[in-house]
């Protein structure tokens, strides 16, 4: 390996900034090092060039020479002409009372055996090759935009042609309009050599790199291509990464990962901010192994499924209303089940629920199969109803319906019960004064009937809600917070969401992956973005078409229903028996 970081460690006093750091890299390899504020990238980078003054131990060989250990006077003659970097300051990358070719002529010079006007042609040619044309080369920093300024840092870099180098950050201070020259211009500048790009800009490593290694307090916690883990991430920390970052081809609405990053912990350094960790993780820090053609360091292997269906099927009166369902939901995501009314989606939920039994096929949570529903399953799985009456008995008041999970599940004390009975009110935006906990369903509002029975759902704190049509009697507003509420529960707690909607809109908001039904079937599935905006199955497309509000435009890939009919009929065929009920009411 030409590059080669071998458990890397580095301390600035008490706090260990890198811990354990492994890479290798050769000519022609690129990759992006990912993560937070305070993660360590920078420092990373730094180590390489040999400009980090804290405490350090491991190895960084490059050509096979150590450049932690070498002298000094040999470390200078590599930095700036084998190993460059273009450092994240601009304002602080260039000297303010030198010309911009005078700085690219100097950093010639001191590292070829040139004269003065050679440099000073050299530096004009390498300026123009980064786009910095005419009387800009002759120009001061505080005379160029910060674009132009960023061509000559480049230029710098590449002055003496490195086969390594190192971009920190380089396009965090442009707008998006520069930033896409400057894309383009490293997209030509780091063929040929090993490329490390440093970045929170996920969109900047994906355009530059094939690579990438997503970096946690110091020490990497999964690596692989780059494209792969962007479409699916296996670490929990790689998707807060993702699902926090506002990218164009993101439908659902930001999300942050809770807590802070702090250094130097015990055992898994995410466990404090992960949602799924179990004990292990607090005593032992997991290595890197291979997970699916990646390295992921995590106890569990990465985000793990919390429900199976597998080969559900169910009949009504000689009737198939769900026909091979198999769908899985991660930890902490929300799956959208879409699809018309009568496509079977609230009796996939109830199925799940246990209120009907299935003719065939397994139900798995938490990778244990389901045999009996019993108090440990409700703890764990609970559903909002369409229809709130189904949930919310006329027999009983707020409180004595928000309770009535709690005291079955015999949690806590009465006064603890009710401090969480209004603790979930509130979540909902109801009040919890006495008046109102006195009150029946049928002194309630619809929408309010429906915001206690999303309370009652969300008092045992469960890993996995079904939500049926959960927004379905509120006003657009209400919705909203709503659902803001769900998310943020999904953020805090890792809770997973089956989310059962015929409004695809609403599903793009809120969901990461897609399911669509269409008469009984499971008829696609994928990443949510991805659905909308590349259906494969005709139905889905229809969906899709009606969703965009234009029904009558119709390009040559959609389809009239009768062949909607025709596609769905011929899978029906291949997959096993059709389904013999045109639509149903389940």
């Amino acid at each position: 390996m030409m590059l080669q970081i071998k458990d890397l460690k580095v301390s600035f006093g008490k706090a260990e900034i890198l811990r354990g750091i492994n890479l290798g890299l050769e000519i022609g390899d690129s990759i992006s090092i990912v993560g937070e504020s305070g993660a360590g990238k920078t420092t990373l980078g730094l180590s390489i060039m040999g400009l980090v003054k804290g405490s350090h131990s491991g190895e960084v060989r490059f050509r096979g020479k150590d450049l932690l250990t070498i002298p000094e006077e040999d470390l200078r003659g590599l930095r700036g002409k084998e190993i460059a970097m273009v450092f994240q300051n601009v304002e602080d990358a260039l000297d303010p009372v030198q010309r911009a070719q005078d700085q690219v002529a100097e950093a010639i010079r001191i590292h070829q055996r040139i004269g003065a006007k050679g440099a000073e042609a050299a530096a004009k040619k390498i300026l123009m090759s980064v786009g910095l044309k005419g009387d800009k080369a002759r120009a001061y920093p505080h005379q160029l935009s910060g674009g132009e300024r960023q061509r000559v840092i480049i230029a710098m870099a590449l002055a003496n042609d490195p086969a390594l180098l190192i971009l920190d950050e380089p396009t965090a201070s442009l707008d998006a309009l520069t930033k896409a020259d400057i894309l383009r211009l490293f997209r030509s500048v780091i063929v040929g050599r090993i490329s490390l790009v440093i970045t929170h800009d996920i969109a900047l490593a994906s355009a530059l790199t094939e690579q990438m290694a997503v970096l946690y307090a110091g020490e990497i916690v999964e690596m692989g291509r780059t494209d792969e883990m962007l479409r699916e991430p296996r670490h929990p920390y790689t998707r807060g990464l993702i699902r926090s970052y506002p990218g164009m081809t993101t439908t659902k609405d930001l999300q942050s990962i809770p807590g802070r990053m702090v250094h130097g912990l015990r055992g898994c350094p995410f466990h404090e901010r992960c949602t799924q960790r179990i004990e292990i993780c607090q005593r032992e820090m997991p290595p890197l192994r291979e997970i699916g053609g990646r390295q992921v360091a995590c106890h569990r292997g990465g985000i793990v499924p919390l429900l199976d269906v597998r080969d559900l099927c169910k009949s009504f009166d000689s009737c198939d209303v769900l026909r091979d369902i198999n769908l899985t939901l991660y930890e902490g995501e929300t799956l959208a089940l879409v699809g018309e009314s009568g496509s079977g989606k609230s009796t996939l939920s109830k199925l799940i629920m246990g209120l009907y039994e299935p003719d065939s096929g397994d139900v798995v949570l938490e990778q244990q199969k389901v045999l009996k529903r019993d108090i440990s399953f409700y703890s764990r799985v609970q559903m909002i109803f369409q229809n709130p009456k189904e949930s919310v008995s006329h027999r009983m008041n707020v409180l004595d319906a928000v309770l009535e999970p709690l005291v079955v599940q015999k949690k806590g004390t009465r006064e603890e019960r009710l401090i969480r009975a209004k603790e979930v009110l509130d979540h909902v935006e109801l009040p919890s004064d006495d008046e109102f906990l006195q009150r029946y369903p049928h002194q309630l509002s619809g929408g309010e009937v429906q915001r206690v029975a999303i309370a009652r759902a969300l008092a045992l704190g469960p890993k996995l809600l079904i939500a049926d049509e959960p927004t379905s009697a509120l006003d657009p507003s209400v919705q909203a917070k709503i659902l803001k509420l769900l998310m943020g529960l999904q953020d805090k707690m890792g809770l997973a969401m089956l989310f059962v909607t015929h409004d695809i809109s609403l599903a793009r908001k809120v969901s990461d992956r897609m399911a669509v039904m269409h008469k009984g079937r499971i008829v696609e599935t994928g990443a949510t973005n991805e659905v909308l905006s590349n259906p494969e199955h005709p139905y889905t497309r229809k969906l899709v078409q009606c969703a965009s509000g234009e029904p009558e435009k119709m390009d040559d890939r959609k389809m009239p229903d009768r062949e909607i009919s025709k596609a769905t009929e011929n899978i029906e065929i291949n997959l096993g028996e059709g389904i013999r009920c045109r639509e149903s009411n389940f």
